[in-house]
């Protein structure tokens, strides 16, 4: 059996040879990625999506050249009676055609239904979201690897299980593919906060409320910006949970997602950040008070035009598998772990005076980190250059290390972009509301004590340590003599600045 020969063209010709060499090329990338093992994620968009549309756009040029050239014939013998092919089983000629026909779109089938499962899985893997738009994705994709979320697929956070949040990913990515290539992206891109999925059809699936969460103890050591790079420690029992397992989610700072209360606020702006109302309700005892910020007094009409939203988890824990460190958290980081001697004078003011600055691109950056650090111990200290120059320029390569990890010029990110307001050291986080200038009409108030969220165990210099023993704990004193004003000012107005 064959078809006549007014049913080839060459657009059928030309189809078919952009099929068969798409299909050719597809086998041997497939082939090379088993025996080499797994391939780069160009390499695999070629093979699972560009080439497979390549080969069926060749098949449909295939398939318009054939019904093309049947209409044309049509036209010419109209007054001709239009005959199909025959096919004949008793003919084996035939036979064995319709046989290799029939094998060919059986395997045809299964490679399709084999590339369409392999693309599926390319594009819910991380490389793809994070690698494939390199200097779009540069940022978040640097800052998950960082994270304790960097075991877990972006897709499970950012989709979800269930087809109608798939498809709406999908479809909300062709958008992103079409903004990346016409270059119609902001920079830098805002966080979805408003179209993401809620926190209970994605983080609780194992983070669930109802979970304890035992009280954590932390030690954080810092370093003064002074000659000596003076460490001050301190360590923190944070309150997660009450003191005792038996009474549940009564207190502490998962206190917020007690089943038993629903706390609701309202924002000025769409990051959330400038928290005006905030109603809390008991749904066991019936309770509820409604809470106004004395600092931001809004009208019942403004209020009545703001988005009011449950408070979840994501309120806190807004950057879970994305948080970029200001310099002075990873200068710490990098002091800490030994990366940058404490035996370098002034190495961290050196290092804050420079981090303050911005630079158009992170080469600038890194040229002009080890410009002014060397510049700086020639004029005050060219002892170090002259005998420990190894170690000066193991700390230009600590911060320049923290500055790539964190700051990403090309698309206009730094630490200060994408607050994480689990904490209230560089932004206001907790002291959105949690700031004493919330209060109810029956005089209640949002308080800002600290032992709300962690007990002070030990604080001070090595060696000249304050330790609380037993259930006491202790006061709050600053590195720094500032009298009793951190009382009265917010940490981040100080800190942002880097001091």
């Amino acid at each position: 059996m064959k078809l006549p020969m007014h049913y080839y063209s060459w657009t059928t010709v030309i189809g078919a040879a952009i099929a068969a060499v798409s299909l050719f090329m597809i086998v041997i990338l497939f082939l090379m990625s088993l025996i080499f093992g797994d391939s780069d994620n160009y390499s695999g968009l070629f093979t699972f999506i560009i080439l497979p549309s390549i080969m069926f756009i060749g098949l449909s040029i295939m398939l318009f050249g054939i019904l093309i050239r049947i209409r044309s014939s049509k036209k010419q013998q109209f007054n001709r009676e239009v005959r199909f092919p025959i096919v004949d089983f008793n003919d084996p000629r035939q036979r064995f055609i319709v046989v290799l026909f029939a094998m060919g779109v059986s395997v045809f089938i299964v490679l399709s239904a084999l590339g369409s499962y392999q693309a599926f899985h390319y594009t819910e893997s991380n490389e793809f979201c994070g690698t494939l738009c390199h200097k779009v994705m540069e940022p978040e994709y640097v800052a998950y690897q960082g994270s304790s979320h960097a075991r877990v697929q972006c897709v499970e956070c950012h989709v979800g299980s269930g087809a109608g949040w798939y498809i709406k990913s999908k479809l909300s990515g062709l958008y992103q593919v079409y903004s990346v290539l016409v270059g119609a992206y902001p920079t830098p891109i805002p966080t979805p906060l408003h179209n993401l999925r809620p926190a209970q059809e994605t983080c609780e699936k194992c983070h669930w409320p109802e979970k304890f969460y035992d009280r954590k103890y932390v030690l954080h050591k810092h370093y003064l910006a002074d000659e000596e790079n003076t460490e001050w420690d301190i360590g923190l029992v944070m309150k997660t949970g009450p003191a005792y397992r038996a009474l549940g989610l009564i207190e502490g700072i998962h206190w917020h997602i007690n089943k038993d209360v629903v706390i609701e606020y309202a924002s000025t702006n769409p990051k959330r950040d400038t928290i005006v109302w905030v109603r809390y309700s008991n749904l066991k005892t019936g309770e509820q008070f409604v809470y106004r910020n004395d600092e931001i007094p809004v009208t019942e009409d403004e209020l009545a035009k703001l988005e009011f939203r449950k408070m979840d988890c994501l309120d806190c824990h807004n950057r879970p598998s994305h948080h970029y460190k200001s310099p002075a958290q990873y200068f710490d980081a990098a002091m800490t772990a030994g990366n940058i001697s404490k035996l370098l004078p002034d190495i961290k003011i050196v290092a804050m005076e420079i981090l303050r600055n911005e630079f158009p691109s992170r080469d600038s950056a890194f040229k002009y980190i080890e410009k002014q650090v060397l510049e700086y111990y020639e004029l005050l200290y060219p002892e170090i250059i002259e005998d420990n120059r190894d170690m000066l320029e193991n700390a230009i390569r600590a911060i320049q290390e923290g500055y790539a990890n964190n700051t990403f010029p090309t698309m206009k990110v730094s630490w200060n972009v994408y607050p994480n307001y689990m904490g209230h050291i560089v932004n206001n986080g907790c002291y959105r509301c949690h700031n004493d200038s919330f209060k109810s009409k029956e005089n209640r108030v949002i308080s800002r004590e600290c032992n709300l969220c962690h007990l002070i165990k030990e604080q001070g210099k090595p060696g000249e340590m304050e330790f609380a023993t037993g259930q006491e704990y202790l006061e709050f004193v600053h590195p720094v003599d500032i009298k009793d004003k951190w009382k009265k000012v917010f940490c981040a107005e100080c800190h942002v600045e880097l001091y």
